[in-house]
């Protein structure tokens, strides 16, 4: 049942704002660690997107945010977000065309397509061919942040440390965490610009398949390419993550031989990234899950 007091507030932060939401259109979605959200059409019936920040720290990373926004527009033949709303409580913008691969729904995934689509797969290995040939110049210029090689490997290793030292991690997931670090070929020698988190519930899809739009840039940057393929090598088959691969390279992606292996490790790795944001937000449930996480069995 839709918590009135949610949709009530959400149409407050609007109406400050200067946009009139329909009551009975407002659709609340709780599941983003960093955003509630929520789906409104306004007086004239056009869909929006408002995201809610959870936490302080979120709010400070708007500005980031805002410049890749800029940064990957033109870029891109899908659509990103154009922030018309954007204040420390409440961003708002006009939906992109495209429906979502995936919703999250009482914390079940809902999947809108089939995940080993080779239609999505090729779409999504143009996309990020497109994302990865942004020039480096533009990225500097536009003040997104860098990490080079070596420094993704190195912040990998201080974070398993961290979470080493705060939780009890399962050794035989520790040992597979550090062998991977330490393993040279596993590990690309160039960093692109990246989304971070690409995978079905932060895109959006046309009838065909085709990827028509890219939401939550939250934790976009210069990175390790193999972040935006990691999860279509999780939750599609291996022929399938071959078509992205494919496709990938065709429009002029470079990729290097063991980045299936590296995937897997990147997706092995997940709950080290769940239990610093456990440790940074504070909270005990999110540190519970975590350590559940890290420690399956409670040894």
């Amino acid at each position: 049942m839709m918590d009135s007091t949610a949709v009530d507030a959400v149409i407050e932060r609007a109406v400050w704002h200067g946009l009139a939401l329909q009551q009975d259109s407002v659709e609340i979605i709780d599941s983003g660690l960093d955003f509630r959200v929520a789906m409104a059409d306004d007086a004239a019936g056009d869909r929006w997107v408002l995201r809610i920040p959870r936490r302080a720290d979120v709010v400070a990373g708007l500005d980031a945010e805002a410049a890749v926004l800029e940064l990957v527009r033109g870029h891109l033949t899908a659509e990103v977000p154009r922030w018309e709303i954007r204040e420390p409580e409440l961003l708002g913008y006009r939906a992109l065309p495209g429906r979502p691969g995936l919703s999250v729904l009482e914390g079940e995934p809902q999947w809108h397509m089939d995940p080993e689509s080779l239609s999505y797969a090729r779409s999504l290995g143009r996309l990020l061919a497109e994302l990865h040939a942004v020039p480096r110049a533009e990225v500097e210029a536009a003040g997104v942040e860098i990490c080079e090689p070596d420094e993704v490997r190195r912040r990998w290793r201080q974070d398993v440390e961290t979470v080493a030292e705060e939780f009890t991690v399962d050794g035989s997931l520790l040992r597979r965490w550090r062998t991977w670090l330490d393993e040279d070929a596993l590990w690309p020698q160039r960093s692109v610009m990246t989304h971070g988190e690409l995978y079905p519930a932060h895109t959006l899809m046309g009838e065909s398949g085709e990827i028509t739009g890219v939401l939550d840039w939250t934790t976009a940057r210069v990175d390790d390419p193999g972040r935006d393929f990691m999860h279509q090598f999780a939750l599609a088959g291996q022929d399938v993550f071959a078509e992205t691969v494919a496709a990938y390279e065709a429009a002029g992606g470079a990729v290097w031989p063991r980045l299936a292996e590296h995937c897997h490790e990147l997706w092995a790795a997940g709950p080290v990234g769940y239990a610093k944001f456990a440790l940074q937000s504070g909270d005990d449930h999110h540190r519970s899950a975590a350590a559940a996480l890290l420690d399956p069995d409670g040894d």
